[in-house]
């Protein structure tokens, strides 16, 4: 990679000196070019500011849309790129503007609604754990939001995949591609009360379903149908009016993470997303750090001060 430094330092003194911004305001508008910078490294680009093309922009601009970033994050990511871009033409450092054609817009329609963490919780908040099914929801719920699952990944989690004693679970994604996932204590607690409670263990689960981890009142491995009418009507019963869904939470997950200031990489990763986790690559997983950006940057995991 190629050095930017010096063009961020110069980059910072004019959003200070030139443009009167707090110091705050000027490390944010930093922090979104790291991110183009992270981007770049992971997909070994070894470019300088010069030689950024608009194909490179539109790229990691797709795959932020892809990681499942909120419109609104995005559109000030843009804007602090289009920024940093002003700056580097008034100083003649570049003779084009990459960003010029970056349309916020049209990208924004492309991203799903994401819940804010005040969302979350009055979701959470809104389950009824006197029901039959009240704390098995609830586990669900904490789960999709600890781990950014697709809805397929949750209803294929296994018992045998489970290792909550050292806050991971194993999870089975597209192409039966298998990826390692930190998940919080706050899931992990509320799965064990499903696991441990009586309408559990009173069940007549299925020859066959013994190993799933979420199960219907027939004693059947969930249905993604299913987890889509609880999500939704746990929606409603929280009174948020948005048009929620599971995959609204892997967004909710991928968006508190990244503006919380984890790593792109980790995320990905978490994500499953362009990563192929074999047996062979789990040596080679940074499993502590994926732990770290968790406990560091997921709202769940935050005491109360």
């Amino acid at each position: 990679m190629k050095t930017w430094q010096p063009y961020l330092n110069g980059f910072k003194a004019y959003l200070l000196l030139e443009r009167s911004l707090s110091g705050h305001t000027a490390d944010a508008y930093l922090s979104d070019i790291d991110k183009l910078l992270q981007f770049l490294a992971i997909r070994a680009y070894s470019l300088s500011p010069k030689e950024i093309q608009p194909g490179h922009l539109e790229e990691f601009l797709k795959w932020l849309n892809e990681l499942g970033l909120a419109a609104r994050s995005q559109a000030r990511l843009i804007s602090a790129l289009k920024t940093f871009y002003k700056y580097l033409l008034l100083e003649n450092i570049v003779e084009a503007d990459p960003t010029e054609l970056i349309d916020a817009p049209r990208l924004s329609r492309k991203i799903p609604e994401v819940l804010s963490f005040d969302e979350i919780q009055r979701m959470l908040a809104a389950i009824d754990l006197s029901q039959p099914q009240g704390t098995r929801n609830r586990a669900i719920l904490e789960t999709l939001y600890a781990c950014g699952l697709r809805v397929s990944e949750l209803t294929q989690l296994r018992l045998s995949n489970l290792y909550l004693d050292i806050g991971f679970v194993k999870v089975v994604g597209k192409g039966d591609k298998e990826r390692i996932v930190p998940i919080g204590a706050e899931a992990v607690k509320h799965i064990r009360l499903y696991l441990e409670g009586e309408r559990r263990g009173l069940m007549n689960i299925r020859r066959g379903q013994e190993d799933f981890l979420f199960l219907n009142r027939r004693g059947n491995a969930l249905s993604r149908v299913m987890v889509f009418h609880i999500v939704r009507e746990t929606a409603a019963a929280a009174g948020i009016a948005k048009k929620v869904s599971p995959h609204t939470f892997r967004h909710s997950f991928a968006t508190h993470l990244i503006e919380g200031g984890a790593g792109l990489k980790a995320v990905q990763d978490m994500l499953g997303h362009e990563s192929i986790i074999t047996t062979e690559i789990y040596t080679h997983l940074d499993t502590d750090y994926l732990r770290e950006t968790i406990l560091a940057f997921h709202p769940r995991n935050r005491k109360e001060g």
